[in-house]
């Protein structure tokens, strides 16, 4: 049979059958409609950020906004030439943390492990304020409301992701295209409008332009740059799944890559001239895409097309975290960097820790800022920053060690312009709350290392990786703690006889005439009922449950060493939920304090009643 070869070069039958899984896995455009969202509900925030700061300067100021949007273009084509590189060196995915980790070492791969948590975090609360934004600049009535909005789409979201729904890449075309159509139409439309333009939107509301300020600087052109850079979000989305695409995985990411690049630019460079030609100021309540949308289209079904358009991409970029940082937390719990826990899965394959976690933390970040976008973007870039520049210095070690120095200078030219840009980003925005980053980040780092080095005091402790000793007969003493003579008792009684080679029942006194009633009354039951198995009376001058059996424990553990000590606790479980806060809890109490104070196994009997 004579071979054929594919356009990877690699040897194939002619007759080999196609990859069953194969329709499972995304194209070019399904994949930018699946994973891009974030970088494309940018535009709703990037310009508008870049607008507030200039807005200082007054209307000499807003007329910046094209040439700094032009460099944060320049900035965006040196990443998607970069991330293509990444993605044909690391087509298994993995993003900057798994370059940092390969290239860089442990300590700063969980630095570019930090930056993405805190991206994922704030790019939850950041979508969803900048989506209600859109809402309210189309319904001004809810502005005030705007809050209690914001954490019912979390909610909701968070709820959809609990419940393991899962949206195909297939269903986020519809949005992303609508969206994306609605952009470049609105920036044809607004290029070539003639005559009064639409101000509905922004009527009654105040202007934030400064009135006397003219004077541009240096300084407050970078602080523009570096409030615009929020728009850059998401560009190492496709670099981070690129096993998710179809065969040649690696060529369709790529495509997908210089894709995003190609539309976010223009989407940017669109909108920030139609800001010039318009001559848009900035008001209180309603956002820049808003006014423009107006501007372009009038106060009419368009206008509430684009704000539907964006309300709905913005939710969808938020479920893009809820998909991404719970994936993430498990490969830490993997390498031991966060509790295991994170990378348990629930019956319906969710990460149900990592996005119970997402959710509270996004809450708490909504909170904080009071539904407002412009309080959390001056958060946004700083991680995101941070992770792409670990991830071109990266890259720059990957290719001088292939010997392919163009390769390595273009990431070299990436991580010089993003560390830059994270510089400029920090120092610029540093009193406007990215102070927060600067402590929250290293706060991250230093969690995951002493996660780890105790998650290896544990593994010292049970020999992982050594052979342990073969395993060896030892006799077993079961103690029960029981307080009256039922049909649980006899279960527990029946259990531990079954268990051990020897069996005490423990019931605990107080020095109070009715607790010493009760417990002699106790003892002349057992006496007649006579089940074989010893009652022990464990004397307490306070009220309290758990310290007397666990001295008795311990007591026993000292005077007998060769014992297995299993302390078996009967519980009744009332069948019916609601029920259940009937119990006492005595059982828990008792089994806490066993296993905080003692060695001793603790098993707890469950009876059904």
């Amino acid at each position: 049979m004579t071979a054929l070869t594919t356009e990877n070069g690699v040897s194939a039958a002619p007759d080999e059958p196609p990859d069953p899984g194969a329709r499972h896995k995304l194209t070019a455009v399904t994949g930018l409609a699946a994973l891009s969202l974030d970088a494309m509900a940018s535009v709703a925030y990037g310009p508008e950020a870049i607008v507030l700061v200039l807005a200082a300067a007054g209307a000499h100021g807003l007329g910046f906004t094209l040439p700094v949007t032009l460099a944060i273009a320049a900035l965006l084509a040196v990443l998607v030439a970069s991330y293509r590189q990444v993605i044909a060196a690391f087509p298994d995915g993995g993003g900057s943390y798994a370059v940092a980790k390969a290239h860089l070492g442990r300590r700063t791969g969980l630095v570019a492990a930090g930056s993405l948590v805190l991206d994922y975090v704030l790019n939850v609360a950041v979508a969803v304020t900048a989506g209600v934004a859109a809402l309210t600049s189309a319904f001004p009535g809810l502005y005030g409301d705007r809050l209690w909005i914001c954490l019912g789409v979390l909610v909701l979201v968070t709820g959809v992701n609990l419940r393991g729904i899962v949206d195909s890449a297939r269903a986020f075309i519809v949005p992303t295209a609508v969206f994306i159509g609605a952009i470049l139409t609105m920036v044809a439309v607004g290029l070539f409008r003639d005559g009064p333009l639409s101000t509905e939107a922004s009527t009654g509301h105040p202007s934030v332009l400064a009135d006397n300020a003219t004077t541009v600087g240096a300084l407050l052109l970078l602080k523009a740059f570096a409030s615009g850079c929020s728009a850059l979000t998401g560009v190492e989305a496709i670099a981070n799944a690129v096993p998710s695409f179809r065969a040649p995985a690696a060529r369709r990411a790529r495509r997908a890559e210089v894709a995003l690049g190609a539309l976010l630019g223009v989407m940017l460079i669109g909108l920030s001239v139609l800001i010039s030609r318009f001559g848009l100021q900035p008001v209180e309540g309603v956002t820049v895409l808003a006014q423009l949308a107006d501007a372009s289209f009038g106060h009419n079904a368009a206008f509430y097309v684009v704000q539907f358009a964006t309300m709905v991409l913005l939710a969808l970029s938020a479920n893009t975290s809820f998909g991404g940082l719970p994936v993430l937390l498990k490969l830490l719990a993997r390498d031991d960097h966060v509790p295991h826990v994170f990378g348990l899965k629930a019956d319906r394959q969710v990460h149900r820790h990592g996005v119970v976690w997402l959710a509270l933390v996004s809450a708490a970040l909504l909170v904080f800022s009071g539904g407002d976008t412009n309080t959390l973007v001056p958060l946004f870039a700083i991680g995101v920053f941070v992770g792409f520049t670990i991830a071109q210095t990266g890259m720059v070690l990957h290719w001088r060690a292939a010997g392919q120095w163009g390769k390595a200078l273009l990431n070299g030219l990436g991580a010089l312009l993003t560390g830059v840009s994270a510089i400029v980003v920090t120092v610029t925005k540093f009193h406007d709350g990215a102070w927060l980053i600067v402590i929250a980040l290293p706060a991250l780092v230093l969690a995951f290392e002493a996660v780890h080095r105790a998650y290896g005091k544990i593994d010292e402790r049970l020999g992982v990786g050594r052979t342990p000793e073969p395993p060896h007969r030892a006799r077993s003493f079961v103690v029960v703690p029981v307080s009256d003579l039922n049909r649980l008792t006899s279960e527990a009684l029946t259990a531990a006889v079954s268990l051990g080679d020897e069996v005490r029942a423990v019931t605990v006194c107080h020095a109070d005439p009715e607790d010493l009633a009760r417990t002699e009354a106790l003892e002349r039951d057992w006496e007649l009922w006579n089940p074989g198995v010893a009652l022990v009376r464990l004397t307490s001058e306070r009220r309290t449950l758990g310290r007397p059996i666990t001295a008795y424990v311990r007591e026993l553990s000292a005077a007998r060493p060769d014992l297995r000590v299993t302390v078996l606790v009967p519980e009744a479980e009332p069948e019916r939920r609601w029920q259940r806060i009937l119990q006492n809890r005595r059982g828990a109490v008792v089994a806490h304090a066993v296993r905080r104070d003692t060695d001793a196994a603790v098993c707890r009997l469950r009876f059904r009643c």
